[in-house]
């Protein structure tokens, strides 16, 4: 089973560029973020008729999550669980019905900048909430994976300049332990349990030529629970996506799992 999350930003605009790589790349589920749609607007049948089932949680203009599934989809769920006051639409998760069936979260971190601020507070409040679904997650004892823009840089080499990210919310070191919190109950970052060093980067910002220059920053995470990881075969960056014609600022992060 192939799994890609992708932060599309923004469906309207970026609609051609993601049917384009879903033609070309044949995920069998794609997580996507930034969808920046109510659910009632986002172009469902375009997708159904490509083969894929279609789950969205969506908010007008912002944030907005989406799988699509050529697998059928159970027991789908929106909202991190945690605060029931929070309208922000950021969470999704629902089994994959594979060979082996798969639960599979998709999300969209809070971004938490300007940082000190009411928005770095929610982001570290969000990331409690995470932390106790990944421990019921856990307790589970299921192949389950926490997917998506994590707006997270864990560690230095993660970033083409760790210098400038230092006050980020994406890089300060609250955002930093919050994030190992999570993996230190015992999930598995996919990509660094394949791939190490500096130079992989997931997002590269759209002013002074970053991507050519490789400028980038690696946001983008799968998180797999134990159960999940031992079914891990590969995971790699889509980085020449960035390349294309009106392209997100993102590009997709891939598992490969045998399920």
């Amino acid at each position: 089973m192939k799994i890609a999350t992708f932060n599309i930003n923004g469906i309207k605009a970026r609609i051609d560029a993601l049917t384009g790589w879903l033609t070309e790349s044949q995920p069998d589920v794609a997580c996507l973020q930034e969808i920046k749609s109510v659910d009632e607007n986002f172009p469902r049948q375009h997708f159904e008729d490509m083969g894929y089932t279609v789950e969205t949680h969506g908010q007008k203009s912002f944030n907005g999550v989406a799988i699509l599934s050529r697998l059928p989809l159970e027991d789908v769920t929106r909202g991190l669980p945690g605060d029931d006051g929070d309208e922000q639409a950021r969470w999704i998760e629902a089994t994959v019905m594979g060979e082996k069936p798969i639960r599979v979260c998709g999300l969209y971190l809070p971004n938490g900048n300007p940082a000190p601020g009411p928005k770095y507070d929610y982001k570290l409040a969000w990331m409690k909430r995470l932390k106790a679904r990944a421990q019921a997650l856990l307790i589970a004892e299921e192949p389950a994976i926490m997917c998506g823009d994590y707006n997270i840089i864990p560690q230095d080499e993660d970033a083409a300049r760790p210098e400038a990210w230092r006050d980020d919310a994406l890089a300060m070191q609250p955002s930093r332990e919050a994030f190992r919190e999570i993996l230190n109950l015992g999930f598995t970052d996919a990509f660094r349990a394949r791939t190490q060093g500096p130079g992989h980067y997931t997002f590269w910002d759209y002013q002074a030529n970053a991507f050519d220059r490789n400028d980038g920053i690696r946001i983008d995470h799968h998180l797999l629970t134990p159960q999940a990881a031992d079914l891990l075969n590969d995971c790699w960056i889509e980085a020449a996506v960035r390349g294309r014609e009106k392209p997100s600022d993102h590009v997709p992060i891939w598992i490969d799992l045998a399920a």
